[in-house]
Formats: structure tokens, sequence, C-alpha cells
């Protein structure tokens, strides 16, 4: 292993995940914290730590040049992004390859292909991946997109090109709304990424959100790992997944996994990666877009596998060929996994920052909790809400789906309100426990799991 230091350009439970991946390969672990983080978990963990800055994300933790100078200072062989601020940025991926260090994740033209909807959704169209019907390109005239939405029909989804987690993002029903929600969600794109391009897709309307996790080497080989059904979703944010989907067969497992790999090597992609795609009524299934970095969810695939994808992240970007080839991987049983997140969900998901007073978090077989707080740790209200993730594995989707419910009354925090409650009914209810949960149902029915 060519790799011994990891420098980990991120914080919280993932940070503490890729730590742990570190430490059982032998790596040493650098942390870095901005001043709100200075008794965080990760930072307890590292086998060093460094401040970078303040608070505000801006000024730490997406400040570049202050994580290649710790990087230099401490004599990292790599960087690893983790997942949101900088994991898909090209210009970041590029800047550690160009200052020397080894970027744990694909390359920056791997992530500018897919990192850009539009353009991601045209090289699928070349691979002969299936797309939802839309533009074929950027909305640049509002005729432009009242041509496709008359020929496709309405409902349509705008999304902005450079978007993610429901940003620049619009449901229109009929060609009167279809100006004012185009000039909207391209101010909202523009605000939130510095990219106003908007597109226009078929919005499909009870629709499973399925998608395939990738892992691909320096050599050419791309092997998926199953399926992950990411369905339960409030304001296009998954709320719980679980591995295998319900409404996926063997059969059609077989064609979105060879999708998926034909999207990874129609960009030569290496490292660890997840095909997004929408599935209709008919069973029919679109490419919706490629995450080119390493999952939230990425646990419940590594239970149902039997796999460890940040080891193998970290392997393949030393330089190793994959563990595993197609043949070696089987879906053993079902995981199901629950995001807690520090919200109120009976006042409108409000924040709930503050001190954690008790936590006390289940044990046992086939319970596993990927968190980074313990009792007495602060919830920052300048960053994800996201407490910890809850994953249990059993043989069934119903013995899987019980386990999840104990784990969930036996999950005991206090000090800030969190959406355990929420979770817990959503589980026990009809529509989940028969697979029938699809992008919109909670959204439209969600008083129903608040009472």
């Amino acid at each position: 292993m060519k790799i011994k230091k990891v420098l980990i350009a991120n914080r919280g439970e993932i940070a503490v995940r890729i730590i742990k991946a570190c430490h059982e390969l032998d790596i040493k672990a650098v942390a870095v914290y901005s001043t709100a983080d200075k008794m965080a978990m990760h930072v307890l963990q590292a086998d060093e730590a460094y401040c970078i800055g303040p608070a505000p994300a801006a000024k730490s933790y997406l400040n570049v040049p202050a994580l290649l100078t710790v990087a230099k200072a401490v004599q990292a062989d790599a960087i690893h992004p983790g997942y949101g601020f900088l994991a898909e940025n090209a210009d970041f991926a590029d800047a550690c390859t160009s200052a020397g260090f080894i970027f744990i994740g694909p390359d920056g033209n791997a992530i500018r292909c897919m990192g850009d909807k539009s353009q991601a959704r045209m090289t699928m169209l070349h691979a002969a991946v299936p797309v939802v019907p839309g533009t074929a390109d950027l909305i640049h005239y509002i005729e432009e997109g009242e041509l496709v939405a008359s020929q496709i029909g309405y409902p349509v989804l705008i999304k902005a090109t450079a978007g993610g987690g429901g940003k620049g993002m619009r449901v229109v029903e009929n060609e009167r709304d279809l100006k004012k929600a185009l000039h909207e969600a391209a101010q909202e794109a523009t605000r939130n990424f510095g990219n106003g391009g908007v597109y226009l897709e078929k919005y499909l309307t009870h629709a499973h959100h399925v998608e395939i996790q990738i892992m691909a080497d320096s050599f050419g080989n791309v092997v998926a790992l199953g399926e992950r059904d990411c369905s339960t979703q409030r304001r296009h944010q998954k709320v719980i997944e679980e591995a295998p989907s319900p409404i996926i067969d063997t059969v059609m497992r077989r064609k979105m996994s060879d999708a998926a790999v034909a999207a990874a090597k129609a960009v030569q992609y290496c490292g660890a990666g997840t095909v997004e795609f929408i599935v209709d009524e008919n069973k029919h299934f679109y490419f919706m877009e490629m995450n080119t970095r390493i999952q939230v969810e990425h646990g419940v695939s590594e239970m149902v596998t039997n796999t460890d994808l940040v080891q193998t992240q970290i392997r393949v970007a030393a330089g190793e060929p994959l563990p595993w080839s197609q043949e070696d991987i089987h879906i053993d049983g079902w995981s199901v996994e629950c995001r807690i997140n520090a919200e109120d969900p009976s006042n409108k998901f409000m924040p709930s920052p503050g001190k954690i007073t008790a936590y006390v978090p289940p044990q046992g077989e086939g319970i596993r909790i990927d968190s980074c707080v313990q009792a007495g740790s602060e919830i920052s209200p300048f960053y994800d809400s996201m407490v910890a993730k809850v994953l249990v594995k059993a043989p069934t989707r119903a013995q899987a789906i019980q386990k999840m419910i104990r784990v969930l009354d036996n999950f005991h925090i206090e000090g800030i309100q969190t959406t355990i409650s929420l979770q817990r009914n959503i589980l026990a209810g009809e529509v989940f426990r028969e697979g029938k949960m699809d992008t919109n149902y909670l959204e439209e029915h969600l008083d129903e799991y608040l009472s």
C-alpha cells in the first residue's frame, strides 16, 4: 500500500467512517476542523488534527488553500473528500492532483462530466443508457421548454444542471406556470451553485428512486454492487434507504447494473460512485444522475454484499485492482438505514441544534450505528443536522423492518429533537411494509406519520 497517510477534507460521521477505514488499513488519518468542531469526534479519533478556520464552511471546510497547506505540512500521501463539501468539486480534485496528492475519488474530468447533469444526460444517451424524456440540452429560451413540454406532456420537472438536494428543482403541472417556474429555478440554482443552467424532464408520478452502487479501478474494471431503494423522501431528501429494492427482481437488477457499469465506463471512472435511476410504474428505468463520491447510504450496500467500500476506495486510489469481480458479488439478506437528524418534525422540521445530554444507541447482532456524537456533543447550527445513521441487517425485508423498529424504540437521545419517531411511524405503516412508498408519497401524506 503506497498510501501511508490520508488527510480527510471533511467532518462529522463520514470523517469518522474514513478514519476507521484508514486505521484498519494501517494508514495514518489526519483530521481538519473548524473552531466550532474543536472537540468533535473526528478530531479526537484522528492521529493528527489541525484547525483550518472559523465555523462557516466557506472559511474552513471549503477553504482549498488551507486544506492543501495542511496536507503538505503533514506530508500526506492522499486526500479523501468524503461526501458533501468538496467531494464533487472537479477543481478541487485537480488541485489535489496538481499539488502531488492522490485524490481518493474519480479525476476532475469524470466529475465534470457527471456533475453537470445536462452534460451527463447527453453522455448517457451516447452510451445507450436510457434517460428520462426531456430537453437534449440546457434551456436557453422559454420557447424551447414550452415545445418539449408540449411534446412529452405535463407534468414536467425543471432541474438545475449543477444542482442537488432539491435546489433549483420545480414540478410544473401546466403551460401557464412554466415560464415563472423556469425563472425561479434558474434564480435558485444561481444562488446555490453559481450556475443558473436548467433543463426539463418528464415528471414521473408514482416512481421509485433506485440507485446502483459501483466501484471501479484504474485498470478499466467496473463492478456493480446491487441496488438501493431511496424512494422514502421529503423535499427530495432521502429519509430511509434499503438494499435491495422491494420492486426489483433478478433480471431487472442485472439490466440496471449493466447500465450503471456502462455509465461508469463512458467517463473512464475510477473509485466509488452511484448511478441513480428513476423507475416508473411499468418498471421502466431511466438514468437521473451519477454521484461521483461515496454516498451517505453506502452502508446498506456494504451490509448486503459483505464488502467495505471505503477501504476499497482507498485501495483503488493507491493503484490496486478491485478485490472482487462481478461474479463475486452476491446479495445476502436485507438492510435498512434511517438517517437520524436533529430536527423537530412536529415543528415544520425546524433544526434542533444544542448539546446532547444523553446518548444511548442500541447494540446487537445485525445493528450498525454510524455516528459522530456522544453524550456531551454539540450539534452545531453551521452544518448538516445528521446525528447518526442507523443500519440493520436481517435475512428478510420483513425481519429487517421489524428489527429497525425495535432499534429505534431503544435509541435514547436527549437534549435535542430528532426524527426518530417519524421514521418509526413510516416503517410501521402499511405502505412502506408493502414496498409501495414512491418518491412523492411521504410528502403527500406526511401528516399521517406525524401524529
